[in-house]
């Protein structure tokens, strides 16, 4: 069994504040084996109906043969009631710590009529990300791009075309079903093709809804359920509603780049390819490590964009700006001169795939930093107060 250190890290640390952790994530992110690479940990596995029955039958008799343990409630929204057993555990047991897993954020679901504010920290278990590369054995960062990060497809050495459309099916059957209650699947499914086809661009519910044979409410509608289940991210625009910037419009990418090149028809790379991806990679490292969706971008009518936008807490007019080049060559700083015209504070980024060591340079005035991945996740987590990092649940 491969252990996901930075995972298992992140769980640690979090029990330091918390008995009860919410752990979220699509369906096949690892969530079930990392709690199983867990020492000692006991799990439930709520889809079984014998557990449901063990669990809901005498909740307080369950829970006094399991003290001074860490016990693990897998797809826990199979309950009836979920919440209130959650309650009853963190409430009345001090000595047990908990694992609660499930496919969406707590408050989406109808079960959970309490969203157990004030007792649980949510850990939102991405795609695999470079450091869980690492841990697999396989750092090459095209195999990581096709493949994608959910580990038993990257950890495959061919591309299934099967496992994509099951994957497609157990999310509509076990998470969207469930959850949401939606009955018209064709039609949510062919939204989610299309979305995962244009990851990346930015997302019209009128052009969707067109497209998919339904109302612009519809697909807003099922956009929610895509977010919220986190199976699609929507960036939405910064703005401060100058009249030059696109105010409404989200962005909206896939929750994997193997699902983005399999929908996008994509079998192998080309130059052009890895910038797209570069940028969906990105993402998701920005994800792990800062736990947040509030992640934007901004672009104006005429064209200039940067691709990340990160909002400062302490400073409104000081947000973080982030732009992804796969190489350092390829940056043309217009967009972030015409950005910093209209908020002159903030730090610039340019992460880019062939910087080893960070270099600054000045573009008429504005100073930019040009730095690895790596590096640029250790200096947003230097200013962890600055920067608007609420929990995915609190979105």
């Amino acid at each position: 069994m491969v252990i996901r250190n930075f995972w298992h890290s992140k769980l640690d640390n979090i029990w330091k504040r918390r008995r009860l952790i919410w752990l979220a994530g699509v369906r096949r992110s690892g969530k079930t084996c990392l709690c199983e690479s867990i020492r000692g940990a006991e799990i439930f596995d709520c889809e079984l109906p014998r557990t449901r029955r063990m669990i809901e039958g005498d909740p307080e008799g369950f829970l006094n043969d399991l003290r001074n343990r860490t016990i693990v409630f897998d797809e826990i929204h199979r309950l009836s009631n979920p919440s209130e057993v959650l309650k009853i555990a963190v409430d009345h047991y001090q000595d047990i710590r908990l694992i609660a897993t499930g496919s969406s954020t707590l408050g989406a679901s109808r079960k959970f009529r309490d969203t157990l504010t004030g007792r649980k920290e949510t850990l939102w278990l991405t795609p695999m990300i470079a450091r869980d590369c690492e841990d697999f054995g396989n750092t090459n960062i095209d195999h990581r791009f096709l493949h994608g990060g959910l580990p038993p497809f990257f950890a495959s050495k061919s591309i299934n075309e099967a496992e994509y459309q099951e994957w497609i099916d157990a999310f509509w059957a076990k998470d969207v079903v469930e959850l949401y209650r939606l009955t018209r699947r064709d039609s949510f499914q062919k939204m989610t093709e299309l979305v995962f086809a244009q990851s990346g661009g930015q997302f019209n519910s009128v052009n969707m809804g067109r497209a998919c044979g339904f109302s612009h409410t519809t697909a807003a509608a099922y956009l929610e359920i895509l977010r919220s289940s986190f199976v699609a991210h929507v960036i939405r625009p910064f703005s401060t509603s100058k009249e030059s910037e696109i105010v409404k419009q989200p962005k909206v990418y896939a929750f994997d780049t193997g699902f983005a090149c399999y929908f996008k028809g994509i079998s192998s790379l080309r130059p052009e390819d890895r910038g797209d991806l570069w940028e969906h990679y990105v993402l998701n490292e920005l994800h792990a490590y800062l736990q947040t969706q509030n992640i934007l971008y901004w672009r104006t009518k005429s064209g200039d964009e940067i691709d990340f936008i990160i909002p400062n807490r302490s400073d409104k007019k000081a947000p973080v700006a982030i732009e992804c080049k796969w190489s350092s060559e390829r940056f043309s700083y217009k967009a972030m001169k015409a950005f910093r015209r209209l908020y002159p504070s903030g730090l610039n980024y340019v992460v880019c795939q062939d910087v080893d060591r960070s270099f600054r340079r000045d573009f008429d005035g504005v100073r930019v930093a040009f730095v690895s991945l790596k590096q640029l996740v250790k200096e947003l987590l230097a200013h962890p107060h600055d920067m608007m990092t609420g929990r995915p649940t609190d979105q």
